[in-house]
């Protein structure tokens, strides 16, 4: 049965060298999700602006349900500029404030929160005041059965220890990278020695279901009760890495939800980030229109 998952924060335009690409984490999670089988939803906010008009129209396109983007008419669409480097790592610059920092608390999103599965949010959409507040009465109103996911994401300066410590407070799975951990453990004043006893005191402080510490390239580790897992990750030819994260977190929260074990949960995480870390741009189109093909293809 198709399980309903909410990226829940910023829908945004990735402006790279040359091309211009529909992105922002929980938009990328949401079209992940959907191509997984379950049923993708974006929770965000455009402008009233033709950027506005042409992601709404881009994310119907894509299959994602876009009932629940806010429009306003007074704030411009997001957009990021984004700089890959020769081993295609992605440097961002992000544009402030835009639409998606006046997310607005709904009888809406009242209604959506009491009825999903599963939810994913970031640190980055809580960089204002008041998405932030938002944020957390959506995840507050959530149903006790609701899996609440943090993919911590660490950009410039928009990030605060009271950010990152209630979203740990509100989650049920914390995903974050091997560059962030240290930065993470230091602003919930936790003591960092390597990764894995580092996710152990993130969950007990936090009574968090799962940790996850991705390594880029090298793979990833998931931390769950007396339980670990790690893997190597996939070798492939790197197109960016804009967008593998958040595909890695859908991967990752599909198989959870549909109760796969540790390993399985990792390897099809893994698996999905890689695909996307392999082709250009967050959304990309699967091979032979399933993406099946295109994950055999990795392997």
């Amino acid at each position: 049965m198709k399980k309903k998952v909410v990226g829940l924060g910023e829908v945004l335009w990735d402006i790279l060298p040359g091309r211009t690409c529909l992105g922002g984490a929980p938009a990328n999670f949401a079209y992940i999700t959907t191509l997984m089988g379950d049923q993708g939803i974006v929770a965000s906010r455009v402008g009233e602006d033709s950027q506005g008009v042409e992601a709404l129209r881009v994310l119907e396109e894509l299959g994602l349900n876009i009932d629940h983007v806010q429009t306003d008419r007074n704030h411009a669409t997001g957009r990021v500029q984004v700089e890959v480097d020769g081993n295609g790592i992605a440097r961002y610059e992000i544009a402030h404030p835009v639409a998606w920092d006046y997310l607005q608390w709904t009888q809406d999103w009242q209604h959506l929160s009491e009825k999903m599965d599963a939810v994913c949010f970031g640190s980055l959409a809580q960089r204002s005041e008041e998405s932030g507040r938002t944020i957390r009465k959506f995840l507050q109103a959530a149903s006790s059965k609701t899996l609440k996911v943090f993919d911590v994401n660490l950009r410039q300066t928009y990030y605060s220890a009271d950010t990152i410590v209630e979203s740990m407070k509100l989650a049920d799975i914390v995903k974050l990278n091997d560059e962030e951990l240290p930065r993470v453990m230091s602003l919930c004043r936790l003591a960092h020695k390597d990764e894995c006893s580092s996710a152990r005191r993130l969950m007990d402080a936090f009574e968090l279901k799962l940790v996850c510490v991705t390594r880029g390239e090298r793979g990833s580790v998931l931390v769950k009760g007396d339980q670990i897992s790690e893997h190597r990750g996939f070798r492939v030819k790197v197109a960016d890495t804009v967008g593998s994260g958040d595909a890695f977190t859908a991967g990752l929260v599909h198989e959870y939800l549909h109760g796969a074990s540790l390993n399985l949960m990792n390897e099809v995480a893994n698996l999905v980030g890689a695909w996307v870390a392999s082709e250009v741009g967050a959304m990309p189109t699967p091979k032979r229109g399933a993406l099946e093909h295109s994950l055999a293809e990795i392997r």
